[in-house]
């Protein structure tokens, strides 16, 4: 065999061999799963407690005063910390304005969604007035009602109304179905159990708490609601006001991160219990997309590596004077030693992981949001601009 023979052997072979993988190529390519465009938000709705409160509490009692608001608004804005919160930053990103407060009478627009949440609410309602502890009156259940009588109300007067300037605050009726749902509640029914009851009563009552949060989002399903974005709840034992009269804790009563082990591993628990209910929903409400947000975890980090993300001590109050025994709380006046103490901010809120103690500061809720809405820690694991498929 000459040696041209040899090479168009070889060229025959070689086409013969990479005509198949062009055409496997070529296959996979045109049989491969369509990229999932963003979802596109007309609103969003939020139920929950301060910590996503944008100016509920403000507007139903005492509103919420300097120097809260002032680092982002410049000015009190109803909300608990120094800026933003985590729904504000979910707002940016799914590219819709800050939400107003269903309570709040006046200058707000709800076209593009509404916020139910007040600082101090609760899954379950309580036997209690917010005099009392803060407990708000607006559990969940409440708000709920709130949200189907704004829907209902909404659409009356959308029909009445023939001027478009008086439409244009109106939510449009084939939006909710397309709009997001958020929740961030939890928090205050574990307070109210620390306050209240034992460990084990307080354990024993987490299914309960957890089958009222599954039944507003089924109502809202039978409202016509698809996609769910669900916060659990964060590291409790975390917060420093736990500490304020703690005196010196006993042998292992504090986490490696300075945390009340016992309350962390009570949020773990209703984190938990709340995964579960998730899951369920899920093969419950078919045509529902129900994203479980690990808000936990994201705040757990600033506690545990706090230098490594640009904070200081994360246990260490921002605003307000807090020394030994004596606690002059943020915005307010009190004496110490015969001597009249403001509660202050901080010099660099954006170094503090707490603000007042209770709630994060706008750098904290930035954290949160960086580490969630980008599906680091959301099951199923995507994006907030993707949530709206089912996965």
């Amino acid at each position: 065999m000459t040696m041209k023979s040899d090479l168009e052997r070889a060229r025959l072979m070689l086409s013969s061999a990479v005509f198949p993988c062009f055409l496997l190529c070529f296959l996979t390519v045109t049989t491969a799963a369509p990229v999932q465009r963003t979802c596109t938000f007309p609103a969003i709705y939020n139920f929950g407690d301060s910590n996503s409160d944008t100016g509920g509490i403000s507007a139903a009692f005492e509103p919420i005063r300097a120097p809260y608001g002032q680092g982002f608004f410049h000015k009190p804005a109803g909300r608990d910390a120094d800026g933003r919160l985590t729904i504000d930053f979910i707002a940016e990103r799914v590219g819709l304005p800050y939400l107003s407060a269903y309570l709040n009478s006046l200058g707000s627009n709800f076209r593009h969604g509404a916020n139910f949440a007040t600082g101090g609410s609760t899954i379950r309602r309580q036997n209690e007035t917010i005099f009392q502890y803060g407990i708000s009156p607006f559990s969940l259940d409440m708000q709920i009602a709130q949200f189907n009588q704004f829907k209902a109300r909404s659409a009356e007067l959308f029909s009445q109304f023939k001027i478009r300037s008086e439409r244009e605050k109106l939510p449009r009726q084939e939006e909710f179905a397309k709009a997001l749902y958020t929740f961030d509640i939890g928090q205050n029914d574990l307070s109210v159990g620390f306050r209240t009851m034992s460990v084990d009563q307080l354990k024993a009552t987490i299914p309960d708490i957890v089958s009222h949060l599954a039944s507003a989002v089924r109502n809202i399903y039978q409202q016509g609601g698809r996609t769910f974005w669900i916060h659990n709840t964060g590291p409790f034992g975390c917060l420093p006001v736990n500490m304020f009269y703690m005196g010196t804790p006993a042998p292992g009563y504090l986490d490696k991160s300075g945390c009340v082990k016992a309350q962390n591993e009570m949020a773990m628990e209703f984190n938990r219990k709340l995964k579960e209910a998730v899951i369920n929903l899920r093969k419950e409400l078919t045509k529902a997309a129900i994203t479980y947000v690990d808000v936990y975890s994201a705040k757990y980090e600033m506690m545990s590596n706090p230098k490594k993300l640009g904070f200081a001590n994360p246990l260490k109050v921002c605003c307000g004077y807090h020394e030994k025994y004596d606690h002059v709380w943020c915005g307010t006046k009190g004496k110490v030693n015969n001597t009249e103490i403001y509660g202050a901010p901080c010099s660099n809120p954006a170094t503090s992981v707490s603000w007042d103690g209770v709630h994060y500061t706008e750098a904290a809720n930035k954290h949160v949001a960086d580490r969630t809405l980008s599906g680091l820690l959301t099951d199923p694991p995507v994006p907030i601009t993707r949530a709206c498929y089912r996965q």
